[in-house]
């Protein structure tokens, strides 16, 4: 590696900046640019303006014009071969349904995405592309784009130039932290993906039965011996019904839990983030004092996972018992009287995968996850259905608490800071996957209502708890 820097800096400035800039370019304007080290080419920019080689003030503006018209070329070839694949045999195979789906979501949420785009390698290709095929106007796409690039090119030059002879280590784990963000947004959307299907159905292990129930082997069986299960049904009855399917979704609650925890922890571990937590941890060390440890471990031991899931069981008690709107299924019971259920199958879960560190000898000792998780299921259970203030106010003591207790158990050197980085995120997946759920399934529920009265009038409640329109 010295070697091949020493060769770059013996060429002519005017043939790097367009070298390099024809790299950045190429890594949004044409597909293989999937294959480009475009982060790699900026650190190594702010490395040669940090030798003299290059300026950094044309370096920045050149790389940057640069990005901008790959993404431009990027978003035109998505314009312009769009519609082809729309009207192609794969585009058929989608279905009107989920193009008019993609363009509402692509029109609301375009901007944002754009931006954060920027700094993922492979979406940094892509989604120009989309965006183009998708109908983004370009007066919606240009503005969020530039930002993008400008803190993508700004930040990766900079730190090229302020790392200096560390160029080549600083290389490295920027490559592999660009990585774990693309775990980590992979991690997301399978929150996603799960948090809607659950919210479709709220009884997982029926639906799963009835899919299993299509296949070839256990047809023949319910076609032989339907009218036995219908009977064995039938004896069961509808309490063991409930109590056998909130039991099997637990269980796949359970596998799900430990798929999310193994992917998080292995985003973290692959970023580099380890990297700073011995740094971090010294750097404490030097700054502890007994009085602040006796309060930290005060908060800790009051605000500690086993007491917080107590918590989160009387509140959802009390809330369920004013409300009494809940169904006899796994979704309507884990989302009421029953939230603390999945904070306990969280706890096994972060036991088990040991992602929040050493240290903890007590009933859960992933105390970062659960206390996430509680104080995020509290929040979301406070806010269902309040006025604004109230929702901003209960998600931001659920913020503050989680920043609180991370902070004191790091301080407390009971925990690192990937570990906690780990079962923060692992905490916030498990709340998400809920509140992505239950939206789903209200939003199931008004079309469903919708549907039935195509007229629009809302049923009014008269005395006696029934409801007349």
């Amino acid at each position: 590696m010295p070697d091949l820097l020493i060769s770059v800096q013996g060429l002519p400035s005017l043939l790097i900046y367009l070298v390099a800039a024809t790299i950045v370019a190429a890594e949004t304007a044409v597909i293989f640019g999937l294959l480009v080290p475009g982060e790699a080419t900026l650190l190594l920019v702010g490395f040669l303006a940090y030798a003299g080689t290059l300026r950094i003030i044309p370096a920045l503006l050149a790389m940057t014009g640069a990005a901008v018209i790959g993404d431009t070329l990027a978003f035109r070839a998505g314009r312009r071969y769009g519609p082809r694949l729309r009207a192609s045999g794969l585009g058929a195979r989608v279905g009107p349904d989920r193009w008019r789906r993609a363009d509402e979501l692509l029109d609301r949420l375009g901007g944002r995405g754009i931006f954060a785009a920027r700094w993922v390698a492979f979406a940094r290709t892509l989604v120009p592309r989309l965006a183009g095929a998708g109908g983004l106007p370009y007066r919606r796409f240009a503005p969020w784009n530039l930002a993008g690039v400008a803190t993508w090119v700004g930040a990766s030059v900079l730190l090229g130039y302020l790392a200096g002879e560390s160029y080549e280590r600083v290389s490295h784990l920027l490559g592999r932290a660009t990585g774990a963000v693309g775990v980590l947004l992979l991690c997301l959307v399978a929150v996603v993906l799960a948090g809607r299907w659950l919210g479709r159905n709220p009884d997982p292990a029926r639906a799963l039965v009835s899919r299993a129930a299509a296949l070839p082997p256990l047809r023949w069986l319910r076609a032989r011996y339907g009218v036995l299960f219908f009977l064995l049904a039938m004896r069961i009855g509808p309490a063991w019904t409930l109590l056998l399917n909130l039991a099997a979704g637990l269980l796949l609650l359970f596998t799900a839990g430990l798929a999310i925890a193994a992917a998080l922890e292995a985003g973290v571990r692959y970023s580099g983030l380890a990297v700073a937590d011995g740094l971090l941890a010294d750097w404490i060390a030097d700054r502890r004092t007994a009085g602040v440890v006796e309060v930290a471990s005060a908060a800790v031991s009051v605000l500690r996972g086993s007491v917080l899931i107590v918590v989160v069981a009387l509140v959802a008690a009390v809330l369920a018992w004013r409300h009494r709107p809940w169904r006899a299924d796994l979704l309507s019971v884990v989302g009421t009287v029953g939230a603390f259920a999945p904070l306990v199958v969280l706890a096994v879960v972060a036991d088990l995968t040991g992602s929040g560190g050493s240290g903890d000898a007590v009933l859960f000792p992933t105390q970062n996850a659960v206390v996430t998780a509680s104080l995020g299921t509290l929040a979301w259970l406070l806010s269902r259905g309040a006025r604004w203030p109230v929702a901003v106010a209960a998600w931001t003591v659920a913020v503050a608490g989680v920043v609180a207790i991370g902070g004191a158990r790091l301080y407390l050197g009971w925990s690192t800071a990937s570990g906690t980085a780990t079962s923060v995120l692992l905490g916030m997946a498990w709340t998400a996957v809920f509140m992505v759920a239950w939206a789903t399934r209200d939003r199931a529920v008004g079309d469903r209502r919708a549907a039935d009265d195509p007229t629009g009038d809302e049923p009014t409640a008269v005395p006696g708890g029934r409801r007349a329109r």
